[in-house]
């Protein structure tokens, strides 16, 4: 996994608006990369709500919420309508941002080992260096935990 202090690992991907997002399009700002599992799961679904909700919140201190996970662009403009998202969601679905970021790792679930996304989340600074890592989210109070964040970063 990245490490705080880290140069941010540049991505380009798909929006849920089918519009290329890069990293470096927010060059200069705050940016606040939450990645989450799948659209449409109990935990995914009130992680995104939660960071939708606090948007102002964010755009006040200065920052843009970004989610990833590996679902289509399809899916997230779906996942977003749905729950009346407020956010920019991208695909990676062969998983190179996810990988570069460290989150992409085997998993372990009734015995059984597979690859899955780890949910986490990321400050990045204007310079663009990791500023903040939450590996392993629980979602019960991260949100405010990541605001409280940006606020000492400030």
């Amino acid at each position: 996994m990245v490490k705080v202090g880290d140069k941010a690992p540049d991505f380009c991907l798909m929006s849920q608006d089918h519009k290329e997002v890069c990293l470096k399009d927010f060059s200069g700002k705050r940016v606040v990369l939450y990645v989450y599992v799948k659209d449409n799961t109990k935990g995914c679904t009130a992680e995104s709500i939660n960071f939708s909700n606090a948007s102002k919140d964010f755009e006040k201190l200065g920052a843009k919420v970004i989610g990833v996970s590996p679902d289509s662009p399809k899916s997230h403009s779906g996942f977003a309508q749905k729950q009346k998202l407020n956010l920019t969601l991208l695909s990676d679905p062969e998983h190179k941002m996810l990988k570069a970021y460290g989150v992409w790792s085997k998993k372990k679930m009734y015995g059984k080992e597979y690859m899955g996304v780890i949910r986490s989340t990321f400050i990045i600074n204007p310079e663009g260096k990791i500023a903040a890592i939450w590996p392993n989210v629980r979602v019960a109070g991260h949100v405010e935990e990541v605001i409280q964040k940006l606020g000492e970063l400030k």
